[in-house]
């Protein structure tokens, strides 16, 4: 069984090209600067950033919800240019069945470099190990195709296609559900797949 919620809160988690860490208003810029960008929003649930004012609200949110132990999305800090490139989390945690669904977003800057899949196989390592999760899970919508390889180079595998699951954009929509348990993952960790 997972501690009581609320109390998650953000540790530092580093691999081999990025620090994951919590946001500050310190960056700003660099949120907007990606997510103002129609091709990083494309298949997300949100739209893009019009105005800084759109990004203050979003890194506020994260921030109070830091401040409430509750579930918050690490900011992705590149180690060369120390600027946020990203955001990664759980956005979902069910304690009672120990299992979670996590979602990313990565600036275009940086797509297609193995990036992403070097993330999410960190955060992946501790839901299992740290947060003791049974199963994780992702969605993505069918076209991002971005999204799913990102999950499948990360040993999660297809369950299906849950259709017309979200109204997005103006329309219904179908997604793909993907998924991990502790037992692949440990397996991938034995033949040296998974990140360490």
């Amino acid at each position: 069984m997972i501690s009581e919620t609320p109390n998650f809160n953000n540790p530092v988690l580093e691999t081999e090209r990025v620090i994951l860490r919590k946001i500050t208003l310190n960056d700003l810029g660099d949120i907007y600067n990606y997510c103002s960008d129609k091709e990083v929003s494309k298949f997300t649930t949100w739209y893009p950033h019009s105005t800084i004012e759109d990004s203050l609200g979003f890194v506020k949110h994260i921030i109070c919800l830091y401040e409430e132990n509750k579930l918050a999305p690490w900011g992705i800090e590149d180690k060369e240019t120390k600027t946020i490139i990203g955001t990664v989390g759980f956005v979902y945690l069910d304690e009672k069945q120990s299992r979670a669904e996590l979602a990313y977003a990565l600036s275009r800057e940086y797509w297609n470099k193995g990036v992403m899949s070097e993330i999410v196989r960190k955060v992946i390592q501790y839901g299992f190990e740290v947060m003791k999760l049974v199963r994780i899970e992702a969605r993505c919508l069918l076209l991002n195709t971005g999204s799913f390889r990102v999950m499948e180079k990360c040993g999660m595998e297809l369950e299906g296609i849950l259709r017309k699951h979200v109204f997005v954009k103006g329309m219904f929509q179908d997604l793909k559900l993907y998924s991990i348990i502790n037992e692949e993952n440990c397996r991938m960790i034995q033949e040296g797949h998974a990140i360490r």
